[in-house]
């Protein structure tokens, strides 16, 4: 373990680092930061973060960097993320009310993110594994002909043509749309397929066809729509961080191209806790000069998705936490309204 002389040395030369774009030398350090020790303690306090791996020096002569390793005990050692400002919550609040519609919330949050944090943001659209029914509604467009709405507690909505067998009066249209809604409204769309096996029963025997199909179509858009969707923006932004990419910025972009490695980098949506990977511990290649910083987002107290931004190692963790955290709280209140 560090002494909590070396943890204060390692965060100033972070925050230095992180701020000037420079790398930082003991000088600068005891200029800058009342560490309470010589130049030649702080000098010697960086050998040992240096002989330990926290921290590089990129050329001869030069001052130091923090490493992955750096970076890693800086974040884990936080005493706290920076808090928004009165203003700029208001202003995120403001921003996210205008939605009219779950994909107009999902590409606010994204020009939101990107915005304040100045990194590519990521927004993981609600997964219908992790949503619960608020209606299925049943219209009838022709004799043999239903349209099918199902609306999510997160806001999401799927519309469905059904071509039913036969035709399929109104009376029946109803009473099919009140005992379905009756036994799937507020359960997990996991649970509707066990919850409406036996429902065509109910039914008179001529109609049992056409509720049947309807229940098919229902549960195939369960299906379909199992699979992951998020939204990106943001991307410009990496271009202010050439020198921060070794090499080349383009296994940066190639990798955010590709939605499964996004999906991973997020992660599971059940830990809705903010999570900070940083450079090495992103799987991808082409993420090891990146940090991904993430965090659940959801209505009630459950994540359904997750949401962040991607940049360069050398970013404000505490003011990005921050950021992330703000706007998911804001995200879930507003699909709990909406």
């Amino acid at each position: 373990m560090l002494s909590e002389r070396r943890l204060q040395v390692l965060r100033a030369i972070v925050q230095d680092y992180v701020g000037t774009e420079e790398p930082v030398g003991s000088k600068a350090l005891t200029e800058r930061h009342n560490l309470g020790v010589s130049p030649a303690t702080v000098r010697n306090d960086m050998a040992a973060l240096e002989d330990e791996g926290y921290i590089a020096q990129p050329h001869t002569s030069a001052g130091r960097i923090p490493t992955d390793k750096g970076y890693r005990l800086f974040v884990d050692k936080l005493a706290g993320v920076k808090p928004m400002t009165a203003p700029e919550r208001r202003a995120i609040q403001n921003f996210l009310e205008g939605a009219v519609d779950l994909d107009d919330v999902v590409a606010r949050t994204v020009r939101l993110l990107a915005q304040l944090t100045r990194q590519v943001a990521v927004v993981q659209y609600p997964s219908l594994t992790r949503s619960t029914v608020r209606h299925v509604e049943l219209l009838s467009l022709a004799p043999a002909r239903v349209m099918l709405v199902l609306i999510t507690d997160t806001g999401r909505v799927e519309q469905r043509m059904v071509d039913c067998p036969a035709p399929f009066g109104e009376a029946s249209l109803a009473d099919l749309r009140a005992r379905l809604n009756s036994r799937v409204a507020g359960r997990r769309f996991t649970d509707v397929p066990k919850l409406v096996e036996d429902l065509p029963e109910a039914f008179e025997h001529e109609d049992r066809g056409t509720v049947s199909t309807v229940l098919s179509t229902l549960l195939e858009t369960l299906v379909e729509e199992n699979e992951e969707r998020l939204m990106i923006g943001g991307t410009a932004n990496l271009t202010r961080f050439g020198h921060d990419f070794p090499l080349t910025i383009r296994p940066v972009l190639e990798a955010l191209e590709e939605q499964v490695v996004l999906l991973k980098l997020l992660g599971e949506a059940k830990d809705p806790g903010v999570t900070v990977r940083i450079g090495h511990e992103n799987a991808h290649e082409g993420l090891n000069s990146t940090s991904v910083v993430s965090v659940g987002y959801g209505s009630g107290g459950e994540a359904v998705a997750k949401l962040g931004v991607v940049g360069p190692t050398r970013m404000d963790y505490p003011g990005t936490m921050g950021a992330v955290r703000a706007v998911a709280r804001y995200v879930g209140q507003i699909l709990a309204e909406s």
